[in-house]
């Protein structure tokens, strides 16, 4: 038996099979060259587009087709951009049929037939067929191209429902972040300032005095607990303003290599137990860059590897490659989960896995990201568990 060519096999079904590519962001478009293809073999026309309504009740095409007359003038012939309009406002298919002329250019006279795309009866977008020159439409046209819409409305129809439960899974999933980041950030704001409220009294009580020794010691962690509690409302105002697109950027030649060393040193000094293995492999281009911004990026990778990898070296690596500049935080601690790994430069996330004793607000490596985004780089992650983890940070050189 002789097998069937896709133009001979059931047009239902190689229409279905064609637009299921319309799921697949990287074969759409080859799905409904597939379509318009079988469509034009049992109806003849020229032009061929698909409007969807983009959010409101302005249409927009997503999809136009010229495949026969017109077709090396179809900047200058028409697209049926009004009728689709009444069929989606009368629910029905409309044609529209030119005056007859005999003497008048095929190009000027289009006949047009369009067809509402429609999902539970509500008419989301429209199919155009143009004919130049005629025929046109018989009955038997329209009911077929109504077969070929209802097809299109099925798949396209699918797939406005599937972006729609996407965007509903998205608010879902956010609204349980941010239930869960208020419950931390009260947890967090409570605990720095219930240590600072606890040993400022403390020190004011009149009933007892105070050696030096114990008054630096309370002092000391007054003022570590002030940072944490500044730090704290700095990450949640920076998130704000990036939500808003609010947070400047001032941008400068910078020498990351200099930010590393001056990061390492702030560190060496408030984490003396910390080990920083620092390897520069020069020479290191200059970035464009906002070094207050970058400096908080390596900062926050830094002290994440201080809280979340405490008895594991820290090494940092930073080298000129590709005209990028590569900087490279690597620890020997936990490790993340896999499940946890894509989720971590989300805003508000928290490993459940992680140390309830670490405090943090979720919003570190978010922030970080979104920097690292507003200078055209990119931050990366890899991690086994019980292993370590990688941050990797990717940064373009200033063209030389």
């Amino acid at each position: 038996m002789t097998p069937q060519t896709a133009s001979e096999e059931n047009p239902n079904l190689y229409l279905l099979r064609s637009l299921s590519k319309f799921n697949k962001l990287d074969e759409w478009r080859t799905g409904l060259d597939d379509f318009t293809h079988q469509v034009r073999l049992g109806l003849i026309f020229d032009h061929l587009v698909i409007y969807k309504k983009n959010g409101g009740e302005n249409l927009e095409p997503i999809y136009a087709r010229a495949v026969g007359r017109g077709r090396s003038a179809e900047a200058e012939t028409t697209w049926g951009n009004g009728i689709c309009n009444q069929a989606i406002q009368e629910n029905k298919a409309i044609t529209t049929y030119p005056p007859q002329n005999s003497e008048a250019d095929r190009l000027d006279r289009p006949f047009v037939l369009a067809l509402p795309l429609s999902s539970t009866n509500k008419p989301f977008g429209a199919v155009v067929m143009i004919r130049f020159g005629g025929p046109s439409y018989s009955p038997i046209d329209i009911d077929q191209a109504q077969g070929y819409a209802a097809v299109l409305s099925l798949v396209l129809g699918n797939n406005r429902l599937q972006d729609q439960v996407n965007s509903l899974t998205q608010q879902c999933r956010q609204s349980i972040l941010q239930d869960n980041f208020i419950s931390t950030i009260t947890h967090e704001l409570r605990s720095p300032l219930g240590f600072i409220k606890g040993f400022a009294t403390t020190l004011l009580r009149s009933d007892t005095t105070w050696d030096f020794q114990s008054q630096q010691e309370f002092l000391k962690i007054i003022d570590s607990e002030t940072d944490n509690l500044q730090e704290l409302i700095d990450n949640m105002l920076d998130s704000a303003r990036l939500q808003s697109q609010m947070l400047e950027m001032h941008m400068q030649p910078v020498r990351v290599d200099s930010l590393i060393r001056n990061a390492t040193a702030r560190t060496n000094l408030h984490h003396p137990e910390l080990k920083i293995f620092l390897e520069i492999i020069e020479p290191v281009k200059l970035v464009q860059a906002d070094p207050r911004r970058l400096d908080q990026v390596i900062e926050n990778l830094i002290n994440n590897s201080s809280k979340y990898a405490p008895l594991s070296p820290l090494w940092i690596t930073i080298k000129s490659e590709n005209k990028q500049v590569i900087l490279q935080f690597r620890d020997e601690g936990p490790g993340i989960p896999s499940d946890s790994l894509e989720k971590v430069f989300w805003r508000f996330f928290r490993d459940p896995n992680s140390s309830k004793e670490t405090r943090g607000s979720g919003l570190g490596l978010y922030i970080c990201k979104q920097i690292i985004d507003a200078h055209h780089g990119e931050i990366l992650v890899e991690s086994t568990v019980s292993k370590g983890t990688n941050f990797t940070i990717l940064l373009p050189t200033l063209e030389e």
